[in-house]
């Protein structure tokens, strides 16, 4: 968990909202956020093959700066009127990011 909450601390430039063991929350204007740890509540976990995450940031210049300290799983390209790329979390979870052209 102190690792994940570190990682997302970075990546969204502020603070943990609320810290637990089991699940950790980030208030992101109004977007809530958490991190759950299955494996102490020993739930079975099953990771989706189909949809993943999407974080929008405001322009190119964030895009392009956040990109710089993370594991890139999808490189940052054009795609319609966006850029897109997908980075994997210290969890390794995949996130996508995108931003408008």
């Amino acid at each position: 968990m102190e690792r994940a909450i570190l990682f997302y601390e970075s990546f969204f430039e502020q603070k943990v909202t609320h810290k637990d063991d089991i699940y950790s929350i980030f208030d992101i204007n109004g977007f809530r956020l958490g991190l759950f740890a299955f494996e102490k509540v020993q739930e079975v976990h099953t990771f989706g093959n189909n949809c993943l995450p999407s974080v929008s940031v405001e322009n190119i210049s964030i895009f392009n700066k956040k990109l710089e300290s993370l594991k890139i799983i999808f490189p940052a390209t054009k795609i319609g009127n966006n850029w897109v790329a997908e980075f994997e979390d210290s969890e390794g979870n995949h996130i996508e990011m995108t931003t408008s052209a």
